[in-house]
């Protein structure tokens, strides 16, 4: 059986209308699920970035990763294991307002968590934790006896640990358009 690892794709495109349909297809063939998706502009104007997660095999990887950059929007594409990546989750967390007033220690489970109070109302108030999945996890499990309203959490975003030359691909293409 093929040893899975976690790998983010890193794909660099224009913002085109389907790309998203196209890539998912991609995936959808070979009975790959996403994990995390995330997407915003990258550091070059008018060119974004989608971070994409699965849990696959290298071989599947490269393969995926090479069909993802035959897609015409499609500027560039890498994938890299977590040990290469510097990755963060962000979650958000509506609670009861009385838990926070009525069980003081809910503030402490806070601070240990090195979570913020985005905003604090009559009826609920609102925490923000920034951190690994495992840790935006363990919160959500300590919330929940006291209120917990509702709870999401983002996709994941990374950067690499290596040097990348994506800038120097990235203006290249800028300048021939």
């Amino acid at each position: 059986m093929d040893n899975k690892t976690t790998y983010t794709i890193s794909l660099y495109s224009e913002n085109n209308v389907g790309l998203l349909n196209r890539v998912s297809a991609i995936l959808l063939k070979r009975h790959i699920n996403i994990e995390s998706f995330s997407t915003s502009p990258s550091e070059i104007p008018d060119v974004f970035r989608f971070i994409i997660v699965v849990n696959i095999s290298e071989e599947k990887i490269k393969k995926v990763v090479q069909q993802i950059e035959k897609q015409i929007d499609v500027i560039k594409a890498f994938y890299h294991t977590d040990k290469e990546t510097i990755f963060q989750e962000t979650a958000l967390y509506k609670v009861k307002s009385s838990s926070l007033f009525e069980e003081r220690h809910i503030q402490n489970i806070i601070k240990k968590s090195q979570a913020n109070i985005v905003t604090v109302s009559p009826e609920f108030f609102v925490i923000e934790k920034t951190g690994f999945r495992e840790e935006t996890e363990k919160l959500r499990n300590k919330l929940e006896p006291y209120g917990l309203m509702q709870f999401v959490r983002s996709g994941r975003i990374s950067v690499t640990k290596a040097k990348m030359d994506v800038s120097e691909i990235l203006n290249s293409f800028k300048n021939k358009n």
